[in-house]
């Protein structure tokens, strides 16, 4: 399930991309918040989720929706400084290391050394993506940025590890996205939303908010439950190989010799982690 959510995350760049011109990073964010926070919450109330919970980790769902918000307004500044396929790289590249260690200090989750050697091959394919082709931009402050989104990712992550252990996914996952379009609330009252009425503006909208963040959190959460965090969010580096193809067959960008190495290794880490056990049940530590 953490796969298939990483796929559909691995769209949300090029989405961006293909939004009509004067959609703004931040209200591109906020708009994908706010779509996705509407369409959890009444999927939850649909199933009476809210009725199921037991007391509510206001804490925890406080920490998760504030990492959230700060996740799209550096992801998406980030994605139109230095291009589609380094914002993607380097923010959720950088998110397992942080993840993982995250993790192991908050949560005494100790990664088995599976995940060290696929998170090392997924990292190390991700470096190659990255410095493949001249086509591809490297901007210093969107590498901080996008350093910025994989950080506010993986706090996004432990917190929500926390949130779910006391409540059902779309409880959390709504209460999580509906806080944190609340949070960007402001940045509606100051963007140009021009784009939203336009009918590829419209598109773009209503596939992050959807697709994006509805279907892929939903996703996302459930998988959550029965894996570390640690390696919920090494597979979800199929995020940045999703955008990377995406990047070549849909915005023209070139696939060189490096860029396809890099995604073999990519794919390597992930099949190493998915099919060699990495779904087993976390390994506290004692203490």
């Amino acid at each position: 399930m953490v796969l298939a959510a990483a796929v559909c995350w691995g769209t949300t760049g090029t989405a961006q991309a293909l939004a009509p011109p004067g959609a703004q990073p931040a209200a591109v964010g906020a708009v994908r918040l706010l779509l996705g926070g509407l369409s959890l919450l009444g999927y939850a109330a649909w199933r009476g989720a809210f009725r199921r919970g037991g007391r509510w980790p206001w804490r925890a769902t406080l920490l998760a929706a504030t990492c959230m918000a700060a996740y799209q307004l550096c992801f998406f500044a980030a994605v139109a400084r230095t291009g589609v396929a380094v914002g993607t790289l380097v923010a959720i590249g950088s998110a397992p290391i942080l993840g993982g260690g995250i993790a192991w200090l908050r949560l005494r989750e100790r990664p088995e050394r599976r995940w060290f050697w696929a998170t090392l091959l997924a990292i190390a394919g991700c470096g190659l993506l990255i410095a493949a082709g001249k086509s591809l931009r490297v901007d210093l402050g969107g590498i901080f940025l996008a350093l910025g989104a994989g950080l506010a990712y993986a706090l996004f992550t432990v917190a929500s590890k926390g949130l779910l252990e006391s409540q059902p996914p779309q409880a959390a996952m709504a209460a999580v996205f509906s806080l944190g379009a609340l949070l960007l609330s402001p940045v509606f009252f100051r963007a140009d939303l021009a784009w939203l009425v336009q009918p590829r503006g419209a598109a773009v909208a209503l596939h992050l908010g959807i697709v994006t963040v509805a279907l892929a959190y939903s996703l996302f959460a459930r998988g959550l439950r029965g894996v570390p965090v640690a390696t919920a969010v090494t597979l979800t580096l199929a995020e940045p190989l999703t955008a990377g193809f995406l990047g070549i067959f849909l915005l023209g960008e070139r696939l060189t010799p490096p860029a396809a190495l890099g995604s073999a290794l990519v794919f390597a880490g992930l099949a190493l982690l998915a099919l060699g056990g990495g779904a087993a049940q976390p390994r506290r530590e004692a203490g």
